[in-house]
């Protein structure tokens, strides 16, 4: 970025105040303003904001481009999933050079004496069809005619005949329920708007299930839908009327069952419809007065027992068996029988069954796991070992993407920083191990790349691992300009996984480092408890300090240093902007949660009301309020030098609304006293994720990547 394509004049956003008190605080918000989505004004300001940013960052197009080339080179866009077998069908996903979006298809598989046979996946050509194939879906023809374009969830009935999927041409993430006979290839009259993710059939067919949100964007009722009704009768199956849980379902593993579960980040509710009593009442499991948070799996057909993951004293969570009778409002945790104990070092994160045996997810050392269980003796003193497949990288992750009652296998994805994607398959039988694919990947030998682990040390003592990516070839004995990313919330973990787009930041000699900062899930309930409410700041200084040790141990050149986070990882660059801003050369904030003491104390915005499990409730504690306050990006900005900060964000993001980005960067510019450009950059056609479709997406990721080379010293358009 030069001098020169900076000539053009920031856009100056109006000062209209509006006065917020709260607790005997009064805080003056200028720029409040911008909330008004539909205004002329508003909408004209983000036109201007987007065409200062094009201005600004006019010398990193040809760097935008060469990124989005070489995204496009290395993919293989035309491919296939590997198909997987449902009910007599195989079923698999298509990708096609030069269209944006996946095809979903199947073909009927083949019933013969030889079980392997039958659960060994055919072998399908990328480009040709199959003989037999069928198209249930193909996005790029649902897309057509729309700036937009996703698909929300897809579902198939029994006899599979039947297809209700979902679609958003807005990005606000409400869809539009449709059902397809997949027979004749017509749609059913049957249209319902506004629901959300989450769809099932009724056993017999005669019913979908699914979710619609109330005003606040919180899902909070189940509703059926009877086909060939009108969707206006839908009846009311469950409603989670506490604004503070938001509510799911899914069906048992035996397909009878609709597994209805309410909860936030603290606890959880579930409860149970049987879907082939027409009369059936939904009954309560496991009571949110125990204050657990839990997941249930229901042991198929006349067993009457559940399997229950919990944190009943076991903050790792632990793993129960327990008679159905025994559940209810006045069940005792106590009382149930372990099947896996609490682990200090394991966490336990959900479980899926087969016929014959439990599936574990585990999280170990940082990395998710898959661990197995034979269903013979479980939970007796005779229950058979647990069974872990071995892997020969230190950092990976391994998770169990398909496990069914009637299959002889279960399905295993695998990735690792430089290891593209690959699906296995895991026999119950003998328990080996099928390398079923790799996902292919153009002019790339892992060879030529480097992960490690690292640890930096907390002001407090605490170890913060780091994972520290690099070309092989690249000079370490001095330092290096370094990409810093963080998350650092909701106890999501950031785990191993490989990334095209990365590649291109490692090739012009950048280290790329994932900060695993406190408030994350990878070492356990703890880390997470450690980073949220009144412990917040944790995940700030976690940040900070990772930097430091960055620059300390020779991995980082003190003058380029990039940061990127985004949505509650946009929160972290916010704050590590206010409280270091000396450490960073940029700063990238996506969808950034950077107002979030304002959103949280209007209970009518969206998802408001959920965040107080995670954030604290400022609106009823004034210790929360004056602790948010304090480290709240827009409140805190000061008259500091800031580097230069791109916010990306978009107009229809539900999750994070456009406003805060706005503001924050209004601010920032009033405020600050540096020369380096901050800038708002909005997708004005997009949702949390931006803008849709694979190409869209890589283009925004081109323009990330960019921004940060260019601070960086990386664009040859502005190299000195």
């Amino acid at each position: 970025m030069t001098s020169a394509s900076i000539t053009a004049s920031a856009p100056l956003a109006a000062k209209i105040p509006t006065i917020r008190e709260f607790h005997g605080d009064s805080f003056t918000d200028d720029y409040e303003w911008l909330r008004e989505k539909t205004s002329k004004q508003v909408l004209d300001h983000l036109n201007a904001e987007n065409a200062y940013t094009d201005a600004v960052t006019s010398d990193q197009e040809e760097l935008r481009q060469e990124i989005f080339k070489e995204i496009k080179a290395r993919t293989v866009e035309t491919d296939l999933s590997v198909p997987t077998r449902r009910r007599g069908w195989w079923y698999y996903t298509r990708s096609v050079e030069g269209k944006p979006y996946t095809i979903q298809c199947r073909v009927k598989a083949e019933d013969s004496p030889d079980t392997r046979a039958d659960w060994t996946p055919p072998v399908i050509d990328p480009v040709e069809a199959l003989p037999g194939e069928q198209v249930l879906l193909d996005g790029n023809q649902l897309a057509e005619g729309q700036s937009f374009f996703a698909l929300g969830g897809m579902a198939i009935n029994e006899p599979s005949n039947l297809l209700a999927y979902c679609i958003d041409t807005q990005g606000d993430e409400r869809f539009t329920l449709y059902i397809k006979d997949l027979e004749t290839g017509q749609l059913l009259p049957d249209v319902i708007e506004g629901v959300f993710y989450g769809l099932a059939f009724s056993p017999d067919s005669s019913t979908v299930y699914y979710l619609v949100v109330d005003d606040t964007w919180r899902p909070h009722q189940v509703r059926a839908h009877v086909l060939g009704s009108d969707p206006a009768s839908d009846t009311v199956v469950f409603q989670e009327d506490d604004p503070g849980m938001w509510l799911g379902f899914d069906l048992s593993a035996d397909l009878q069952q609709l597994l209805i579960s309410s909860g936030n980040s603290e606890y959880a509710e579930t409860s149970v419809l049987d879907l082939n009593d027409k009369d059936g009442q939904v009954r309560l499991l496991v009571p949110r007065e125990l204050r657990l948070l839990h997941g249930v799996d229901l042991l198929p057909g006349d067993d009457r027992r559940a399997l229950i993951t919990h944190d009943h004293q076991a903050p790792n969570n632990m793993l129960s068996l327990v008679e159905l009778a025994q559940l209810g409002a006045d069940t005792d945790p106590a009382s149930w029988r372990t099947v896996l104990g609490h682990e200090s070092t394991v966490k336990i994160e959900g479980t899926a069954l087969t016929a014959t045996h439990l599936v574990v997810s585990v999280r170990r050392d940082t990395c998710e796991r898959v661990q197995l269980i034979p269903l013979e003796s479980l939970g007796t003193e005779s229950q058979l070992p647990v069974l872990e497949p071995a892997f020969d990288e230190e950092l990976f992750t391994a998770a169990a993407t398909f496990a069914d009652l009637e299959a002889p296998l279960i399905r295993i994805g695998y990735t690792s920083d430089f290891t593209p994607a690959r699906v296995y398959d895991l026999w119950l039988d003998d328990k080996e191990l099928v390398l079923r694919k790799q996902t292919p990947v153009n002019d790339y030998d892992s060879a030529d790349y480097l992960s490690t682990r690292e640890w930096a040390t907390a002001a407090d003592g605490t170890k913060i691992p780091l994972t520290v990516m690099r070309r092989a070839d690249l000079d370490t004995s001095v330092p290096n300009p370094v990409l810093i990313y963080g998350y650092g919330s909701y106890e999501a973990s950031m785990d191993p996984g490989f990334g095209i787009p990365r590649l291109s930041v490692l090739d012009r000699g950048v280290v790329f480092v994932i900060a695993h900062v406190r408030g994350g899930g990878e070492l356990g309930r703890n880390w997470y408890l450690q980073g949220k409410k009144l412990s917040k700041r944790n995940t700030f200084t976690d940040f900070i300090d990772a930097t430091v040790h960055l620059i300390d141990a020779g991995w980082a050149d003190p003058a380029r240093i990039a940061a990127l986070g985004g949505s509650a990882g946009g929160l972290l660059m916010g704050a590590i902007a206010n409280l270091a801003p000396q450490l960073y050369t940029s700063i990238i904030a996506q969808v950034p949660f950077v107002d979030p003491l304002t959103s949280i104390l209007d209970p009518e915005l969206p998802l408001s009301a959920l965040e107080w499990e995670e954030w604290g409730n400022p609106i009823e504690d004034k210790e929360v309020y004056e602790y948010m306050k304090a480290y709240s990006p827009y409140e805190n900005v000061a008259a500091v030098d800031y580097p230069r900060i791109a916010a990306v964000t978009s107009l229809n993001d539900t999750r994070v609304l456009y406003v805060e980005p706005a503001k924050w960067v209004a601010k920032l510019r009033e405020v600050g006293t540096g020369s380096e450009p901050i800038l708002l950059k909005t997708e004005m056609e997009g949702g949390h994720g931006g803008a849709s479709g694979r190409y869209e997406a890589w283009k925004n990721r081109a323009w990330d990547y960019a921004f940060a080379l260019d601070a960086l010293g990386k664009n040859p358009a502005t190299a000195k």
